[in-house]
């Protein structure tokens, strides 16, 4: 089979194309980023996105991006509260609020709102972490808030469990378990307290509105998932960081259960968390191993959930060999393309694997080429921002 058989110039009747070969139409779809930061890869999602909502019926976009600030973007959208630079400040994590293409999303969603009486929707869906993890006092005090008392709890008791923010956010827990207030006494009833409010809210649930239901699970999975990732930042265990990596994941992948709630929705994230087989990481002398958010997602929901996978051709100066899939890849007569990939699994053989340079970028694994709905690949990026 020759691999244009395999393949479709990346359009809009390409994508329409695409999601008819699925066998269900999918309420996540999920495109992954072989590299965050490639400004080549955010534009051609906004192209997608634009399609998925002016011919597909999209109505929500969701980002690996802190779920609780991506209430601060989804307010913006939704009403035009605040400004869009505000909003770019302080409605993302890991730097993405300074991502042109971020930026060009919000403000077009935004637009489209002001135009359309059926609002679309945008949603961080990681944990509010890096590779240390925030205080849980937002999630904990708004789930707080949304119940009737009187209660067994009072404010000024969270806030004494809590203490100062910068207890939880200390960055150097990441190395150091021993910083970690994760299992203290404070921090032990503040587990039992979270687990209590969500439980309360349940039995609160039908004087809420639909939205404030939906707000208040957001925020009882963030203060419970919070407190469950702090327990085990100070655990100091070999299995430490595969705990945690496995959390996070699955704290993305209930989020992006609730997503799905609203209808269909592009999701974009690092292929790593949006694949359907484990993950794999070497970390010092260890080889991480977990499942990913789209694996745990993938099994919650079944063929409802697709992922596109991204592949660069030329990145910079670097050029992928040619007997890798990159490099074979590299070959179609278009600058970007769209790829079944489980058709393409069946065309080449054997190819090897492209080994990275570049610690950021996670070149395609020739294995696993039929865990994959399709590939979005471009031949040439050359938009990198820098890490670290």
């Amino acid at each position: 089979m020759d691999i244009k058989d395999t393949a479709h110039p990346l359009d809009g009747a390409g994508v329409s194309a695409f999601l008819r070969s699925l066998p269900a139409q999918p309420l996540l779809l999920g495109l992954g980023e072989a590299r965050h930061f490639v400004g080549e890869l955010g534009e051609v999602r906004n192209e997608i996105f634009r399609h998925l909502v002016e011919h597909e019926g999209y109505r929500s976009f969701a980002i690996e991006s802190d779920c609780l600030m991506g209430l601060v973007v989804d307010d913006y959208v939704t009403t035009g509260a605040g400004t869009l630079d505000d909003v770019m400040e302080r409605g993302f994590s890991h730097g993405f609020g300074a991502s042109r293409a971020n930026r060009e999303l919000v403000r077009w969603m935004r637009a489209y709102n002001e135009e359309h009486d059926e609002k679309l929707r945008f949603f961080g869906f990681d944990g509010p972490l890096e590779y240390w993890a925030a205080s849980p006092r937002q999630s904990l005090i708004a789930l707080y808030d949304l119940l009737d008392g009187p209660l067994p709890w009072t404010r000024e008791t969270l806030d004494t469990l809590l203490g100062p923010d910068d207890r939880w956010s200390n960055e150097a827990t990441a190395m150091d378990p021993s910083q970690s207030i994760g299992q203290s006494a404070e921090a032990q009833r503040l587990r039992l307290i979270a687990d209590d409010l969500v439980a309360l809210l349940d039995t609160q649930a039908p004087r809420l509105s639909a939205e404030d239901r939906k707000r208040a699970a957001l925020y009882g999975r963030a203060a419970t998932g919070l407190l469950r990732y702090h327990y085990w930042m100070a655990d100091a265990s070999p299995g430490r960081w595969t705990r945690l990596s496995a959390l996070r994941d699955a704290m993305m992948a209930a989020n992006l259960c609730a997503v799905a709630e609203h209808g269909p929705a592009l999701v974009f994230s690092s292929n790593l968390h949006l694949q359907r087989n484990k993950s794999l990481m070497p970390f010092g002398d260890q080889l991480l191993e977990w499942w990913s958010a789209g694996a745990i997602t993938a099994t919650h929901l079944g063929d409802r959930y697709a992922f596109l996978a991204s592949a660069l051709g030329t990145v910079g100066d670097n050029t992928p060999p040619p007997d890798t899939v990159e490099g074979i890849l590299s070959t179609l007569p278009w600058d970007r393309s769209l790829i079944d990939a489980r058709r393409l699994a069946g065309a080449i053989t054997k190819p090897a694997p492209r080994i990275s340079h570049d610690f950021a970028y996670f070149p395609l694994d020739p294995a696993q080429l039929d865990m994959i709905d399709g590939i979005v690949f471009l031949k040439q990026a050359v938009e990198l921002k820098k890490l670290g």
